[in-house]
Parts: C-alpha cells; structure tokens; sequence
C-alpha cells in the first residue's frame, strides 16, 4: 500500500506538505498543490478517510433523517427522488451519506443519537417536518448543522427548503374551480405533517375566495400511501352529494382514489376529476395520465444537501430559508363541466 511517506519522498516535501494539500490547506501555493496530486494520481495514492477524520474532526458524512421506517419510505417515490438530489450534491462536495432507521419514534431517535454521538456524521437532513417532533426537539440540541425539507412547525426557526405549498395548493383548487366544479373533495396526509397542514390551508383559501362553502364530509386524510388514497375515495363517494373532483395531496393515494373510484363503477374524469400532488414519474402512465402538482423533489433534496454542507464548512452564517416553485402538470384527469 502507498503511503504518504511515499509521496512525499517522491514530491520532495515533508509528510505534513503532503498532509495539507489533501486537506486543501490554503498554505499551500498552487504550484506544490499540483505537483503532488500528480504523484499521488501516478503512485494510486488514496488519503485513508478515517485517518483524515481523526486529524481534521471531519467525516464528509451526511445523516438523513426519515419520517419513518425506511421500508415504508421507499414505497412512495417522492423519497427516493429527493435522495436522488442529495447525493448529486454530496457527490459533487465528496460527501457521503447516512441513513438512520428505525420502525419507531423512539427507535429513529436511538439510531440518530448513535451516529451523532460517536461522531460518524457531520450534519443532518430532515426529510419531513412535523408539529410536536420529538426528533427535531432532540437535533436541536445537538449542536450539529441541520436542515429540513419543509417549512419547519410555526414557532421554530430552522434553516429549510420548501415549496410554498399553501399557494400550490391555492392554485390547485382554483384551477378546479375556474373548470367549473364548485364541489371539490380533499384526500389529505397526516394532519401532523406541515405539508398537509399547509396544503389544506391553501385549499381553504381558494374555497373561500370564489365563496364555496367548506364541506368537512368530502375531506380526509391518511398516510401519503395508496391504501389511504383508496379508503379515502370510498369514504368521499359514500356522500349522497358527491363532490365533481378530488385533490389528492399525493401521488400514490391518487392511484388509489383512482381504483376505488373504479371498483364503484365511478369513472375518471368523466364523472369525477382528480387532481394531485408531486408528479412522480408514473404520473403520466396512470389512467387516465394524472394532472398533478410537480413539486421538485430531486431539487429540494439537491438544495438541502448543499444548504447543510454549507453551514458544516462556515460558508454560510445566516439563517436559509428557501422556497422553490411548484408547477401543475396538466393531464388527463379533469374534465370541465
């Protein structure tokens, strides 16, 4: 195994020479930083990461943070989108990242604690956000870099990346009822989701404007899953005043309401428009192809990585909170009356 002993006696220069110009020492004049690069590229010298992770405190090590069980998570696409993004970002800052799992709270909660307290990462990324978490409670006081995906509970000043989901949201139900449906239904996520709160708020909103009235009999909520999207549809059409279209604040629970609506002989959007949220991939193959709200999860996951890396290396001091733009994809799955 090449040592850096070995390339340093090859450039000419001490150990410690060698030691700065892989840690990118600024003491270093370029002319030196080059010259030994070649020589560890011609020997296949490979800095040994643990090693540099004891002398700089470093691990180039990200923990992501998931909302639960990791097995769970990867049903929906969202997540995986988003990881996606991540790592482009790690991979271009030569980061690497960690998954902390766990099928419980209290579980999730043991796994972060572990790799935080035996220093094996550098910062965190939260891939959700919810009131009354008692993760972001405990990484608080961590004294870690943090960020979030999601604009944080109110009453907490974190650095994040959103979308501003109540105006998506505002712009979905208005499309609706610009096409002419004055009875919109709602399928919602977890009420303790901040998505969900801020997306009903948007809904709301838009109801409120054009004066319809708010139903509480035509909206649910349930896991961002199909199964919720499917009990939620049923229990939707259970109403002797049907609502002319649903907003499904995901993906995959449209691809349930979608089937529930066909196991009860209710066709789609002939008698019932559907309208979503995250346009993943199999949006466009769904039937009918699903209109839906892109809200670019591969680029919030991208922006978090590198709003984090940013805090880790002191680049940024100031609080981050940005906002990306959500835009409807319009498909299939609406029909004006």
């Amino acid at each position: 195994m090449v040592t850096i002993k070995d390339v340093a006696e090859k450039a000419g220069v001490s150990p410690s020479t060698v030691s700065r110009v892989i840690s990118d020492s600024p003491r270093i004049s370029e002319e030196t930083k080059q010259r030994v690069r070649k020589i560890m590229d011609e020997l296949g010298y490979h800095p040994n990461a643990i090693a540099r992770s004891l002398v700089n405190r470093t691990t180039n090590t990200l923990a992501i943070v998931m909302p639960r069980s990791a097995d769970e998570v990867f049903l929906n696409p969202f997540f995986p989108e988003a990881l996606r993004g991540i790592t482009k970002a790690t991979h271009e800052e030569g980061y690497c990242i960690l998954i902390t799992t766990g099928n419980t709270e209290e579980e999730q909660l043991d796994s972060l604690k572990a790799v935080v307290n035996g220093g094996r990462v550098d910062g965190i990324i939260l891939m959700y956000s919810k009131v009354d978490d008692v993760i972001l409670e405990a990484v608080k006081k961590m004294n870690i870099p943090f960020v979030m995906i999601g604009r944080p509970p109110e009453g907490e000043n974190c650095d994040f990346v959103d979308n501003n989901n109540v105006e998506a949201a505002y712009q979905a139900t208005e499309y609706l009822i610009l096409n002419g449906h004055k009875r919109i239904g709602l399928i919602n996520g977890s009420p303790n989701l901040v998505v969900s709160i801020d997306r009903f708020e948007g809904y709301k909103r838009a109801l409120e404007k054009y004066n319809i009235p708010l139903d509480y009999s035509i909206i649910t909520s349930s896991e961002f899953v199909q199964e919720g999207g499917y009990r939620g549809m049923k229990e939707v059409l259970k109403n002797p005043n049907k609502p002319t279209a649903i907003i499904t604040t995901d993906d995959l629970m449209a691809f349930g309401a979608i089937r529930a609506a066909k196991d009860l002989g209710v066709r789609v959007p002939h008698d019932i428009s559907i309208m979503s949220f995250n346009n993943i991939p199999l949006a466009e193959f769904a039937t009918p192809p699903l209109t839906s709200v892109d809200i670019n999860a591969y680029e919030l996951g991208y922006q978090a990585a590198n709003i984090v890396m940013d805090k880790i290396k002191g680049k940024s001091i100031k609080r981050v909170k940005k906002i990306l733009n959500a835009q409807i994809i319009y498909r299939m799955s609406i029909n004006s009356i």
